[in-house]
């Protein structure tokens, strides 16, 4: 009977795969082996026997391969493809229906050129003494493909094991299945020639990749059709979108099964770093499914576009989930980069053994009490983890509240960091529906679903931080500070952890000066945010409170108070506090007038406010700027210890300090101090200590202590009555 046109299936989505490698790399097997095994209808397009038998040429093959396309056949371009010109012309093939892919295999020059002299029998009679010397001419015009090229997808394979791998994702893809657009696998950029083939001839020894720890699984969602990716061990991803911190992507190495290695060493052991994270309050605490994945949608929009070179993976461990198929269609309708975020059918806590999804940084739907058991994800987590979580997590919190989350390193003794790579755990806290739990809202969804935003806001902030942190310390190894002082810094935003080494006051030696009089320290890209807007505020209008000659002032983007905003220096060479001398004191009279004003101004508006103005002795971000912060410290981004102790304890210079100090000895006193940071959390009215932030949160809510002696002194603190202005 004649099937009505509506009721046919879709049409299959075309591939057109590029093989890229050298002779010996192994091409050729692999478009056999897939077409071996593979139920799509594939055409293979080889240079060396394209003429009936012959070797031929590239139009030659660019006609065969639109031929195949046009006949509805997937076709693999079997030839080195080594550059862009010999690549060129074979992208434009592609279209709404046919995607491009390279399947680049770099693998090791010395096992290439092992396998061109071994061979015999080869297509084009490459083989015998003389390959070697055709592979070293190859190598050394090697240029890697991007996605800038018109690719759609990029595999790099540096290893037999990664090769496998491939071969077997595009083995099992069914006429339907398509694999996530992005860039996967690749360890560096920069690397035109992978061994110097002169230097191998000489016996140099060829540079260690690491293996894979396991051959991936290969995952699908049968609900979608869509295959979930067993190759996105490291993806680098291209966007267009603007980030406010600058992020750079991290370019770190994949470690090997068994092997350890240190929070500061490897913040991501992959190219882009990567947060999987399970539905916050939809299984257990009884959320509206539909409720929750309108949000996840979205807060993942929302971070996905202030973030660039991250992705964010939702997993859930049914493969029928509800919530996922929510959330797919939601962001399919929102048009989000499935690149930058995408579902996975799997357990969170095998993701890159039996996923082969390497994720560093996994969410935690935690209890209040940031305990194991109650079953599913929280055990599950705290389970693969071992002890060593638990003990990590006391260190850093003993509960938590809904809507907030805390990250917690993981000790390289925990085996999700051996055998999964996993760097961090954070724990989030959303709202609960379920009677038989804590803190139940009976069905209140207009403070449920605010909860469960302000916890997915946590959530993204902390791993923001996480990737800050990770991206610094980087940038540190890499560079030549030049100086003891620079090596003293842990770049990070004012809401990630300050890390500073030495107990002492600061020393400004002249042989640590630039030439334009600042401090040689390495300021990370992202830490560039406040210099740029300094030196260029009609950039920055919207974002700005005051433009002024010398000044420009704007609300810190995580305020760790009610009223927190910055007055930012406009000199040029004025990095931090450590680069001021005697010639900037009208400066700092000048920045100090303008904290003032603002305020005064928030006092108006609000006279119960009391205000501190200061100076961090080691600034994460680059640029002299003045805090003007109020000091009932009621917000959500301060998080940790090291938020609080960086404006409560001799870290945090008062203005008034600073300038006394800078008029009388020629510079200001920094105590650049890492005890100064760790120290017990204190009251910064009464002085009384608490075990974590919830509760010092909850004790200052309340404190109507008198400020200690030395605040209430000289003009450090500004109130309704009393306000000082030194400017005269």
């Amino acid at each position: 009977m004649d099937v009505d046109e509506t009721s046919k299936p879709n049409e299959e989505k075309l591939l057109l795969v590029m093989l890229v490698g050298a002779p010996g790399s192994g091409k050729s097997t692999f478009c056999e082996e897939v077409m071996r095994s593979s139920t799509r209808p594939w055409v293979r397009v080889c240079q060396d026997i394209i003429k009936n038998g012959k070797a031929g040429n590239k139009a030659q093959c660019l006609s065969s391969a639109a031929e195949a396309l046009k006949d509805g056949k997937n076709v693999f371009i079997d030839r080195c493809n080594l550059d862009r010109e010999q690549r060129s012309g074979f992208t434009e093939l592609g279209g709404p229906q046919i995607d491009v892919h390279a399947i680049v295999l770099d693998l090791p020059a010395k096992l290439c050129i092992s396998r061109t002299v071994k061979r015999s029998g080869h297509e084009g009679n490459l083989q015998g003494g003389k390959a070697a010397a055709v592979v070293n001419r190859m190598l050394q015009k090697k240029e890697l493909p991007t996605l800038s090229d018109g690719f759609n997808r990029i595999t790099f394979c540096q290893t037999e094991s990664d090769v496998k791998v491939a071969i077997d994702t595009y083995s099992a893809l069914g006429p339907l299945d398509n694999l996530p657009y992005g860039c996967f696998g690749q360890k560096s950029k920069e690397a035109k020639v992978q061994v110097d083939i002169m230097k191998f001839f000489k016996k140099a020894e060829a540079p260690v990749v690491a293996e894979s720890t396991e051959n991936c699984s290969r995952n699908f969602t049968s609900q979608n059709n869509e295959m979930m990716d067993p190759c996105n061990k490291d993806i680098e991803i291209f966007s267009s979108n603007s980030d406010k911190a600058n992020l750079e992507p991290m370019n770190v190495e994949t470690i090997s099964e068994g092997s350890t290695v240190s929070h500061g060493d490897n913040a991501f052991m992959g190219d882009v770093p990567t947060l999987a994270f399970p539905s916050i309050s939809t299984s257990d605490f009884q959320f509206d499914h539909e409720k929750a994945a309108e949000i996840i949608v979205e807060k993942v929009a929302e971070f996905s576009n202030k973030l660039v070179n991250v992705r964010f993976v939702l997993v859930d461990l049914s493969r029928g989930s509800k919530i996922l198929s929510l959330v797919k269609a939601k962001a399919a309708k929102k048009h989000l980069d499935p690149r930058k975020f995408f579902t996975h059918v799997g357990d969170i806590t095998c993701l890159r053994s039996k996923g082969g999804l390497h994720c560093a940084v996994i969410a935690n739907a935690a209890n209040w009490r940031l305990k194991p058991g109650g079953g599913g994800v929280n055990a599950a987590i705290f389970k693969a983890a071992g002890p060593a979580l638990e003990s990590a997590t006391k260190e850093r919190a003993e509960l938590l509240l809904p809507g907030n989350a805390v990250a917690v390193p993981l000790p390289s003794s925990s085996p999700l960091f051996t055998r999964e790579g996993v760097t961090h755990v954070i724990h989030v806290l959303g709202p609960n529906m379920n009677p038989q739990r804590p803190d139940c809202l009976n069905n209140d969804y207009n403070k449920g679903c605010k909860i469960l935003r302000e916890a997915y806001t946590s959530l993204f902030e902390t791993f923001a931080s996480i990737v800050r942190t990770g991206t610094e310390q980087k940038s540190k190894r890499d560079a030549d500070h030049g100086s003891e002082k620079s090596k003293k810094y842990k770049g990070s935003q004012d809401d990630v952890e300050l890390n500073c080494t030495g107990t002492k006051v600061v020393n400004i030696d002249s042989s640590n000066k630039k030439s334009d009089g600042s401090l040689n320290k390495a300021w990370g890209s992202w830490a560039q945010a406040l210099h740029q807007i300094a030196m260029h505020p009609e950039k920055h209008k919207d974002e700005l409170l005051e433009i002024s000659e010398d000044v420009v002032v704007l609300n810190d983007l995580y305020p760790k108070a009610k009223k927190h905003v910055l007055v930012l220096a406009r000199t040029k060479g004025l990095d931090c506090l450590a680069d001021v001398q005697n010639d900037h004191l009208h400066l700092l009279r000048r920045m100090h007038d303008v904290g003032l004003k603002w305020a005064e101004k928030f006092l108006h508006e609000n006279a119960s406010l009391v205000f501190r103005l200061g100076y961090h002795s080691a600034p994460s971000m680059r640029q002299l700027h003045l805090h003007v912060i109020s000091q009932d410290f009621d917000s959500k981004h301060l998080k940790n210890k090291k938020h609080w102790n960086s404006f409560n304890t001799d870290f945090f210079r008062d203005s008034v300090a600073v300038i006394d100090e800078v008029s009388n000895y020629g510079k200001a006193i920094l105590r650049d101090d890492d005890k100064l940071l760790s120290m017990e959390l204190r009251c910064h009215r009464c002085r009384s200590a608490h075990p974590n932030i919830p509760r010092l949160k909850s004790h200052i809510s309340s404190c109507k202590a008198s400020f200690p002696t030395f605040l209430l002194q000289n003009g450090r603190l500004v109130r309704t009555q009393g306000e000082v202005n030194i400017s005269s």
